[in-house]
């Protein structure tokens, strides 16, 4: 799943490991609380946005990861996470989450780019995505269109903007 694309002391992406559900947890949940969303929300979204070591593989999941610079030498630090999900010809971006020390340096767009290379891969036509609000913005500048609404998966009555983006085209009309 590793994509070799990086440069030098920046972002690379790799296959995630099952020993890692723990510590993506932790990185998904620490991405969710830092638009504001309060302990109640976290809560009610706990479950929804914990990643099994099972999951792991199941969900095609990789991680970003910059040179820790507090490590020892050669020592990366995990900083964003994806998930694509399905089947082909249509899929979904289950999971995106950039570490909040990390958003604005990229990360989000190579993790991004990386789930559309693999879904060209494996035969999708393209992926769904059900956005947090605050990351709708996001999805549309890297090509994403807004096609309607969809039900959260953990807050009754709370709706997410559902967008699609095409694979093989960088974005553009609904698929």
């Amino acid at each position: 799943m590793s994509d070799g694309r990086t440069s030098a002391g920046g972002p690379r992406v790799r296959p995630a490991r099952p020993d890692e559900a723990a510590a993506l947890t932790a990185l998904v949940l620490r991405s969710k609380a830092h638009w504001g969303y309060d302990e109640a929300f976290m809560a009610a979204c706990r479950d929804e946005l914990t990643l099994t070591a099972g999951e792991i593989a199941g969900r095609r999941t990789a991680v970003a990861e910059v040179p820790d610079p507090d490590g020892v030498f050669g020592a990366f630090r995990v900083v964003g996470v994806v998930t694509v999900e399905g089947e082909p010809p249509r899929g979904a971006i289950g999971m995106m989450f950039v570490d909040p020390d990390a958003m604005g340096r990229g990360v989000g767009r190579l993790l991004y780019a990386h789930a559309l290379r693999v879904a060209g891969d494996r035969g999708f036509s393209g992926l769904s995505i059900d956005a947090d609000p605050n990351a709708e913005g996001f999805y549309r500048a890297m090509g994403a269109v807004t096609v309607g609404r969809t039900p959260s998966g953990s807050v009754p009555g709370r709706t997410l903007p559902l967008m699609e983006v095409r694979v093989g085209t960088g974005g553009g009309a609904p698929v």
